[in-house]
């Protein structure tokens, strides 16, 4: 990722209001492999784990679908990722992942 440029991003109104419980990626499981870390699309919910990992399953999904934003759901991380125009939103109340 790049520095946090906070507010560069065109895209926040697309952002739904979605559960931050999740705790596998599930295509992984299906797939019977792990991850390192979960993002989460904040256009539809859906979960998939990070580029870290073997599948990079969130990436996929925003070549799939073309839906641009995700946040990360690791306990105390507070950032939304825009794809397109590859910024990061530090500043956001929905990138706050409550368990944090």
């Amino acid at each position: 990722m790049t520095t946090p440029v906070d507010n560069q991003c065109s895209h926040l109104d697309q952002i739904g209001d979605f559960p931050s419980d999740q705790t596998v990626c599930p295509q992984c499981v299906a797939l019977g492999d792990g991850w390192v870390n979960l993002r989460q699309c904040l256009v539809c919910g859906q979960v998939g784990c990070c580029d870290d990992s073997k599948n990079r399953h969130a990436t996929a999904h925003f070549h799939a679908s073309g839906h641009p934003l995700l946040r990360s759901l690791q306990p105390g991380d507070s950032w939304i990722w825009c794809y397109v125009d590859q910024a990061v939103i530090t500043n956001h109340p929905t990138g706050k992942n409550q368990k944090g």
